[in-house]
């Protein structure tokens, strides 16, 4: 969608319409806009970790809050705006380094160990630019525009830029040249293109000369993003009002940028074990006999499952924490019931409380007596329809509310033995609304740490509003158990959300259009902080086809949240809703989750540390391969990174009609380097260098042929089969088949090992459920491999880190693709060891089992 003529016009138009971008202008306002005011005056001074511009009333302020991180602060009328963040922590917004300033008749600037900043003493323009001199951001010309409200910052766009974030976004991997709004929609059954959805997250990665860096613009209010969609040459950023407050991020590689974003606004919450496993939902399962069918399903077919969801009809009349007595009549029983069998109960608990006085519904008569309820423009509590007919809600700004609100969920969390929720409908979301949410007048009185008391229109507050919500779910659940793990899930979120548990993608559509998107769009999850996302499985609106249900069953068996979710009006999407066929695939795809579980903890505790998501684009495990000049993921948009390990390949580039339920065959990128197949263990031999296609369909010769050209491999699609592939130096963990995270395992633990370049892996370790971890109780230990002069394989484990006892007694090692004769020799720690070998789809796997214990130990196989 354009900007139009007048982006700044079109910035405050936009601002005060209820969904996409509309291509509508306000000739009055734009003839009002004005380009910062540049005084014959201005003046800069030298600040110990920055500097300030001043120009008549236009204030800048540029300081390095850490040595690849620089903060941009605007005043449009000589002050700067209240220092108050509802994303970046508190610490980090505080923090400083020292730098090296820079003074010349033309500009001014400074330098840390990672990148310059200059500014123009002329027109305040600001470019930054990394250690190598590339620039990464750099004004077109004043430092922003505005009309006295809304404002509009015009930064230039090189020729080879692409750009990657942004949240909730329905369509390629890459924002270049399209435009974005951030203003959280309910969007029932969207479409490719529809723009906004639930989550907005003002942040994004740039990629330019090789080098990857972020921008995060700090602001709540509707604003908008144009990557050189109205105009090639410009990247435009701009907000409808509220402060001009941004941080540039230097890589030079993807991973820094996502540390150090995270750094900023919080790493994911670490969430319990149990979530990693098959999640069992619909809207909804309407009383208590057809849940336990669900569950006594589950475990009679024996599919693994961690989870059943109820939906909002277990709810009295809707109301939030209520249940109906007559259609689960013994609700506590029921979930203490499914606890004894490894599932746990999930259930949904909507902000919107029922305006319902004298009828005992505590949520409303404990609420109205502390004037917890935002108001309208009238002063008034804010009244609108949503499921329980008339509703309040909450006024999630003010800290003494969401204290409020987590005690509400006592007796569900701690006598009742519920193990999470769901927080749904909170962009907010409001019924016979043509904007589709409450009216932007309505107050909100903010009463928070580090913020001046004040009132807040809901236009300022929208995009936190589900945020606050969720954080006052999370802070709830924390306080009334101070040591377990919260397990909260969100559908509206601003930057910072994932803090407080995870996300999904919303109300999808059973369409294959919708499986094929679902990997871009939980990978900008990922990118803007949410590394526990997911989708529904299947697809929430529409009916769809059993191939497309198995299909998706299997690509979500990768993704961080498997749960299987649909409509009232929805097929059945359960994995035997279809028949034995499909149920014997989806299940084995299941338990491949299951048998990874190390795997994925290990992703997860990793994701939690780091703030690197567990779904990755391949520029962010391979960011120097570049494809005629640009990342891989440009060509191969429907592949992705599960960890650093595993390539998950549904689809990829090479035929332009290719979509998920063709039966024609695809070509798979496969970056530089061996692979190994996952399913089979086999390496792959033969790999083809690629091939692109050229304007006249003609094939192009590969650019270079060394070890850094990635390769192409053909696949014929199979209904129960998913392309995955190990990348070779890779150490996989896994573990025997469970039916619930609950069980231990029998056996050892299975070390797969493939040999090749910097070999290395991890097993990480816990309790699974509470905060001890943060206090040394856990286990982590460390693989590594390289290969011998005479072909053999030497195998090192670490000495465990930390003070947890993990389940397993003992590990089998099993290498891969190793050339050995029959009978195999081996030595742990120099002395003899008996070892097997075995052969399987043509892979030669030698397995090694000894104990595991807290020394260091050496494993030599030739």
């Amino acid at each position: 969608m354009s900007f139009g003529r007048s982006a700044l016009a079109l910035f405050i138009t936009t601002a005060f319409s209820g969904g996409a971008l509309v291509g509508a202008v306000a000739p009055t306002r734009a003839a009002q806009a004005t380009v910062a005011p540049v005084s014959t005056e201005a003046s800069a001074n030298l600040l110990p970790s920055g500097l300030e511009w001043h120009s008549g009333m236009g204030l800048t302020r540029v300081t390095a809050v850490a040595e690849g991180i620089v903060r941009v602060r605007i005043g449009r009328d000589g002050k700067l705006p209240e220092d108050a963040s509802w994303a970046v922590l508190p610490d980090a917004k505080a923090s400083a380094v020292p730098i090296r300033h820079i003074d010349t008749a033309d500009y001014v600037g400074f330098e840390t160990s990672e990148l310059r900043v200059t500014l123009l003493r002329k027109t305040g323009g600001i470019t930054i630019a990394d250690k190598a001199g590339h620039v990464l951001l750099a004004d077109q010309s004043a430092a922003y525009t505005t009309d006295g409200t809304a404002f509009q910052m015009k930064k230039v766009l090189p020729q080879d830029a692409h750009y990657f974030g942004l949240g909730d976004k329905f369509g390629p991997l890459d924002r270049r040249g399209h435009s974005y709004v951030m203003w959280n929609t309910d969007s029932y059954a969207y479409r490719e293109g529809q723009d906004p959805l639930y989550k907005d997250i003002p942040f994004f990665i740039g990629f330019t000369k090789g080098t990857y860096y972020g921008v995060f613009l700090d602001n709540t209010w509707r604003t908008t993003f144009d990557f050189g969609h109205d105009d090639p040459e410009s990247l435009r950023i701009g907000a409808a009002g509220g402060p001009i407050d941004y941080y540039v991020l230097g890589g030079p590689n993807p991973k820094q940028v996502m540390s150090g974003y995270t750094r900023l606004t919080g790493r994911p919450a670490m969430q319990p074990r149990w979530t990693l496993g098959f999640q069992q939902s619909r809207w909804s399962y309407p009383t208590e006999k057809s849940l336990r069918n669900i569950v006594d399903r589950l475990r009679a077919d024996r599919v693994p499952a961690d989870a059943v969801w109820l939906d909002i009809d277990y709810q009295q009349d809707y109301r939030p924490f209520t249940v109906d007595s007559k259609t689960f009549p013994n609700f506590r029983q029921m979930v203490a019931d499914f606890s004894a069998r490894g599932i746990r109960t999930i259930a949904i608990t909507d902000l919107h409380i029922a305006d319902a006085p004298n009828i005992g519904y505590s949520p409303f008569d404990s609420g109205m007596a502390q004037d917890r309820f935002l108001r309208g423009a009238d002063g008034k509590p804010y009244v609108g329809p949503v499921w329980p007919g008339p509703s309040l809600f909450p006024d999630f700004t003010q800290a003494a509310t969401r204290a409020w609100w987590g005690k509400l969920y006592r007796e569900f969390y701690i006598d009742d033995g519920v193990a999470g929720f769901w927080n749904d409908m909170n962009e907010p979301a409001i019924f016979n609304s043509p904007t589709k949410t409450m009216p932007l007048d309505n107050r909100h009185r903010i009463e928070e740490p580090g913020f001046a008391p004040r009132v807040a229109e809901h236009r300022e507050v929208h995009n936190i509003y589900g945020m606050q919500n969720h954080r006052a779910t999370y802070e709830g659940l924390l306080a009334l158990k101070p040591n377990e793990r919260p397990f909260v899930m969100t559908r509206a979120s601003y930057a910072g959300g994932q803090r407080y548990g995870v996300t999904w993608t919303g109300d999808n559509v059973s369409s294959w259009n919708h499986l094929a998107l679902t990997v871009p769009m939980l990978e900008s999850l990922g990118l803007g902080g949410f590394a526990f996302a997911g989708a529904d499985i299947g697809g929430f609106a529409g009916k769809a086809t059993p191939d497309l249900v198995t299909k998706w069953y299997e690509l979500a068996m990768f993704t961080p949240i498997a749960r299987s979710h649909a409509d009232r009006w929805s097929g059945p999407q359960e994995p035997w809703g279809d028949g034995a066929a499909h149920e014997a695939i989806r299940r084995r795809f299941i338990e491949s989750r299951y048998r990874l579980l190390p795997y994925n903890y290990t992703l997860s505790e990793e994701a939690s540390r780091t703030g690197v998501p567990m779904m990755r684009p391949l520029f962010m495990e391979f960011p120097e391969t570049l494809i005629r000049g640009a990342p891989m993921d440009l060509l191969g948009g429907v592949e992705f990174m599960w960890g650093p390990a595993l390539l998950v390949a549904p689809g990829s580039f090479s035929a332009p009609s290719w979509t998920p339920e063709s039966p024609g065959s695809y070509n798979v990128i496969l970056p530089p380097g061996d692979w190994y197949d996952y399913w089979t263990g086999k390496k792959l031999i033969g790999l083809r260098p690629l091939q692109l296609m050229g304007a006249s369909a003609s094939l192009l010769k590969p650019e270079k042929l060394d070890a850094s050209t990635p390769y192409q491999l053909s696949v014929t699609p199979q209904l129960d089969q998913l392309p995955v592939f190990v990348r070779a130096g890779s150490i996989v963990p896994h573990q025997a088949l469970v039916q619930s995270t609950d069980d231990i395992p029998k056996g050892p633990l299975q070390i797969d090992v493939y040999p090749g370049p910097n070999c290395h892996g991890s097993v990480y370790t816990d309790d699974g459920h509470s905060l001890d971890y943060t206090k040394g109780v856990f286990s982590r230990t460390e693989f590594f491999c390289s290969t011998e002069s005479n072909g053999g394989i030497e195998v090192k484990i670490s000495a465990p880190e930390g003070t947890y006892h993990p389940w397993w007694q003992s590990y089998s090692v099993v290498i891969h693709g190793l050339n050995a004769p029959e009978k195999s020799k081996a030595a742990l720690d120099g002395a003899p060891l008996e070892a097997s070998q075995w052969h399987h789809r043509d892979a030669t796997t030698v397995s090694v089992d000894l104990p595991a214990t807290v020394a260091a130990h050496t494993i030599v196989v030739q």
